[in-house]
């Protein structure tokens, strides 16, 4: 993952997801950008999943030290 993107954060990722959502479903979308919405879509739901997946592993943590 670029470092931009390690950067980003949980709310980001998903503000940008549902712009790519609202393109693709405009009017105006071009069948030549489905591929890069497609990719584009795909990397930030890796940042995503693993954004909740860290915050599990902490909450976890946490609540066994309770």
């Amino acid at each position: 993952m670029e470092e931009k993107e390690t950067k980003m954060t949980y709310s980001q990722a998903i503000a940008e997801l549902e712009k790519i959502v609202r393109e693709m479903q405009g009017e105006n979308c071009s069948i030549d950008n489905l591929s890069a919405y497609t990719t584009r879509s795909l990397e930030l739901l890796k940042l995503c999943k693993a954004k909740l997946l860290a915050t599990d592993e902490e909450l976890k943590k946490i609540l066994t030290e309770l």
